[in-house]
């Protein structure tokens, strides 16, 4: 799926996440400073989850930079995968900050003390977090859909969006009825929101690293669509997997009719496939070996 979106949501990804990182970077310091002030757990964590965001989008815009170097004879493909590895990083950091945070929330709870939370300065800050964290999503939107490394972004800054909407929640329970524990269940919360995601984009980097089909493509679709095709006999050795989030690529033996072959119009076909898988199915990285009919035993060979 190829996404145009205009202004600047449609800049490239590397000026996207650098935007999205002087946002965080910005309000990480206010959120800091607001939760030493208010002494709010909930407003801590949500704090502890921008430095996250702003490692995160820094490892995601290395890893921007390193997979648009060109590929060389000992990195065939490129460096693409490096958004995946960049990804991976993004999950790990965001289940540690869970831990964290479920730990911390867990002994106050248990062990309340003495100290007070501010509400109203939780309050204040909490929303100036929303609305950063709003910014940084509208800016990474568009991207995300073709990214997995802008999507691990993408996903940390809704999860510090959600986590923020919380910390205002819990500064009102706090302002309206005093009841401080509230701080605490909103640090939980938190955490309960990142995991899913988390967990969620560690099992999209695995269905990666493990080059299995992408996730919406059908093999079976593609096959009959390439049988379909003018002096096509039969395809087998089929492989459909992804370098990253964005970008599939095909293989597959195609037997033709010998007279096609003989007739010179090998080059055609190849051509007429190359097309159709990348008008049907979006794969701009297509390979076919051209056979005659009978130069293999096509059995039950057929590969995805």
């Amino acid at each position: 799926m190829h996404d145009h979106a205009p202004g600047i949501r449609g800049a490239s990804h590397r000026r996207l996440l650098t935007a999205s990182l002087a946002i965080t970077s910005v309000v990480l310091v206010i959120q800091v400073i607001g939760a030493f002030w208010s002494g709010s757990l909930a407003l801590l964590a949500d704090a502890v989850h921008m430095l996250t965001d702003a490692a995160a989008l820094v490892i995601a815009l290395i890893a921007s930079i390193v997979a648009a170097r060109p590929a060389t004879d000992r990195q065939t493909y490129g460096y693409q995968r490096a958004e995946v590895f960049g990804a991976l990083i993004n999950a790990v950091l965001l289940i540690g900050l869970s831990v964290w945070v479920v730990i911390e929330a867990i002994q106050r709870l248990l062990a309340p003390g003495d100290a007070e939370v501010r509400g109203g300065i939780m309050l204040i800050v909490a929303i100036v977090g929303l609305l950063a964290n709003a910014a940084a999503m509208w800016l990474l939107s568009a991207a995300q859909r073709t990214s997995i490394n802008v999507r691990g972004a993408y996903l940390e800054v809704l999860g510090d969006l959600l986590g923020s909407a919380l910390v205002i929640v819990a500064a009102v329970v706090v302002l309206v009825t005093g009841w401080q524990a509230a701080d605490a269940v909103a640090s939980l919360l938190i955490a309960a929101l990142i995991v899913p995601r988390a967990v969620g984009l560690l099992r999209e980097v695995f269905h990666v690293l493990s080059e299995a089909a992408p996730k919406g493509t059908h093999v079976a679709e593609i096959r009959d669509h390439i049988l379909s095709a003018d002096d096509v006999v039969a395809v087998h050795d089929v492989h459909v997997w992804q370098l990253t989030r964005g970008a599939p690529v095909f293989t597959a033996h195609v037997v033709v009719d010998p007279a096609a072959i003989a007739a010179g119009r090998s080059g055609e076909i190849l051509s007429r496939l190359q097309s159709c898988l990348a008008a049907h199915f979006d794969v701009e990285h297509s390979t076919f070996q051209l056979e005659p009919a009978g130069h293999v035993d096509t059995g039950d060979a057929t590969h995805a």
